[in-house]
Parts: C-alpha cells; sequence; structure tokens
C-alpha cells in the first residue's frame, strides 16, 4: 500500500484526491496546502488530515508525494521530496524556467527516487490507442502529425500573469503528447503567436493563439494548434498520416445522439473543459504510477520528459518572439 501526502488543495488537487482514493493500491494518508482552510477542506471531503508540507515530508510513514501546488515550488518541493526518500509524481510543468528544471533533474538523480511528470494526456485511452496502432505499425511509419488543443474560453489575466505563458502553460501537453506519439525530440522549432481572443492577454505579455512546427531529424513534421478560446466547447484531436494509412483520435462528446431531419443532421458538441474530457486519464496516470513506484518498474512518464517538453515550450516563446525558427539545441546546451 503506497501511503500518500498530497502537497496542494486546489482544483486539480481535488481530481488527484479522488483518484488516490479511489486506486486499491494507495491510500491518502495527509494534505497541506497554504490555504490552512482548502487543506482542512479538502482533508475532510477524503477522510483524512490536513498538516503542513514540513510535517508531510518528515513522516516517515509517508512514502510518496502527488505534488499539485503553483508551478513556482514544483522543482523546491521535488527536491525536498526526493531527498526525503519519497517518490514524486508531480503536476506539469516541472518549472517555468528550463535552467531550473535541468537543476533539479540533476539533484533528484543523485537521490535515486522516482519523479514522474503529471503529463496525464498519454494516459487518455483514445490517445493511448492511437499511439499503441502506430507501435504496431498498422500505419507504417509516422510522417506528418497534427495535434488540435483548444480551450472553450480564457482563464483570468490575472492567471495569465503567473503562468509562464502560452507555451509553457497550455501547449507543453501538446509537446509531450508530440514527443509521445513521434517517440523522439524534434530538432527545430518555429512558433507563431498573437492576441486576438483577449487584448488583456497580450498586454500581459501573452499569446492566446498559437501554431507549432516541429521538424524532425528523419524528415517528419508535427504541427500543433492552440487557442484559449473555441466557444464549442473543449476540442482535443490528434491525427496522423503514416505512410500506409491514418490514424485519428476525435473529441469526446457531450453524448452520441446525432438527430437527422429534413433540415439536416446535427450532433452533441465536445465535453466543456478538462475536468469532463480527461477524468478516466487521471485515473489511469494514477494507477500507473503506483504500479511503477511498488513493483520498481519503469516510470511511463519521467522527470526527462518534463524537462524535454519544457525545453521545446522554451523554443517556442524564442522563435515567436524571433519569427525565426529554434534548433532545439541551442535551448538545451
Amino acid at each position: 500500500m503506497l501511503n500518500v501526502g498530497l502537497l496542494g488543495a486546489g482544483r486539480i488537487a481535488g481530481v488527484h484526491a479522488t483518484a488516490i482514493s479511489t486506486n486499491a493500491g494507495s491510500r491518502l494518508a495527509a494534505v497541506s496546502d497554504i490555504n490552512a482552510e482548502a487543506a482542512a477542506k479538502l482533508a475532510t471531503q477524503y477522510g483524512t488530515t490536513a498538516r503542513s508540507t514540513d510535517d508531510i515530508l518528515a513522516d516517515s510513514s509517508i512514502n510518496a508525494v502527488l505534488i499539485a501546488t503553483s508551478t513556482d515550488t514544483h522543482s523546491d518541493l521535488i527536491e525536498r521530496a526526493t531527498a526525503a526518500g519519497k517518490a514524486v509524481l508531480c503536476e506539469k510543468p516541472v518549472d517555468l524556467s528550463l535552467a531550473r528544471a535541468q537543476a533539479c533533474a540533476k539533484a533528484v538523480a543523485k537521490t535515486g527516487r522516482p519523479v514522474m511528470i503529471g503529463f496525464n494526456r498519454r494516459f487518455d485511452p483514445n490517445f493511448a490507442a492511437l499511439k499503441s496502432s502506430l507501435d504496431k505499425g498498422e500505419i507504417g511509419k509516422a510522417e506528418l502529425l497534427s495535434i488540435t488543443s483548444f480551450d472553450p474560453a480564457p482563464p483570468p489575466v490575472a492567471y495569465i500573469k503567473v503562468s509562464g505563458g502560452l507555451f509553457r502553460d497550455m501547449m507543453i501537453h501538446d509537446f509531450d503528447m508530440a514527443n509521445f506519439i513521434m517517440g523522439a525530440a524534434p530538432v527545430s522549432v518555429s512558433a507563431v503567436g498573437s492576441s486576438i481572443v483577449d487584448a488583456a492577454i497580450g498586454a500581459a505579455g501573452d499569446v492566446d493563439t498559437a501554431v507549432v512546427t516541429l521538424t524532425y531529424a528523419d524528415g517528419r513534421i508535427a504541427v500543433i494548434k492552440n487557442s484559449r478560446r473555441a466557444v464549442y466547447g473543449y476540442d482535443q484531436r490528434v491525427e496522423l498520416l503514416g505512410s500506409e494509412g491514418l490514424l485519428q483520435a476525435q473529441n469526446m462528446l457531450e453524448n452520441t445522439v446525432v438527430k437527422s431531419t429534413t433540415a439536416g443532421v446535427t450532433g452533441a458538441k465536445p465535453t466543456y473543459f478538462f475536468l469532463e474530457r480527461y477524468m478516466p486519464a487521471y485515473a489511469a496516470e494514477w494507477a500507473a504510477f503506483v504500479t511503477a513506484v511498488t513493483t520498481n518498474s519503469a516510470l511511463p512518464v519521467t522527470l526527462a520528459d518534463g524537462v524535454a517538453a519544457l525545453a521545446m515550450a522554451e523554443a517556442a516563446t524564442l522563435s515567436a518572439k524571433s519569427g525565426a525558427p529554434v534548433k532545439l539545441a541551442t535551448v538545451t546546451a
């Protein structure tokens, strides 16, 4: 049984609390948050106790922590938790600074403790099935990947200002998905972005609409499209063209009813947002972590994967500002 300390008590921490509590191989032992009232509320909801982060990290009976705190605390907490001998699952990204994330990876390597980064979309049943079909050779060699990721509405500008920007905060999921599907990092990143959804986002120094092209050493190409606004719902699609066919993972819809009349043919919209879309993925992600830690087997997503996605986000940010492609090697050196 994995005894788990949950660091953070916000919206995403509640999702993780459910995953921890409903998995037969783990037990939610304690919750901490800088907001003591939020920690107490979440702890009560799941029948556990609210404690300080220091207490959780010092408790030898707690052998794993899930970090769901603000991004600026991730690297420090990963280092502290692994130094205390605990296994870690940390929400993305590792850090907003690539250099800091790289330093974190070096520090963790000295402890030998397992760290998994929360790229939950790898565990979505649809995307996982697409990857499995590719690995089985069902469409030959991958040649052209297209990833669409549109949010239903932009977050508050106050969030934008501390998020690290669209490429580090939102598209980082898609960078990891590209690495997951293509099986390698690209050699070049070319990005264009603008603020056309909300002028306040542009005033805050960020973009809300962006397209990134990734080029690979063997000539393969991936295109990622992000928008902070899709009025019809949460648009999450992947399309992969191979030498012998095409794979597509379509949106999850609110329902599967299709109405056909003389007026036309209509169906349901995509599910509204990530909580509705990815709950099964969060549960599968946690199950994979528990299995890896308890059986001492390889993690399906590593700290190195988190650093790799952050490097791509850094390259995209630089490319969007300069208007020129950026070699990934120049930001990882």
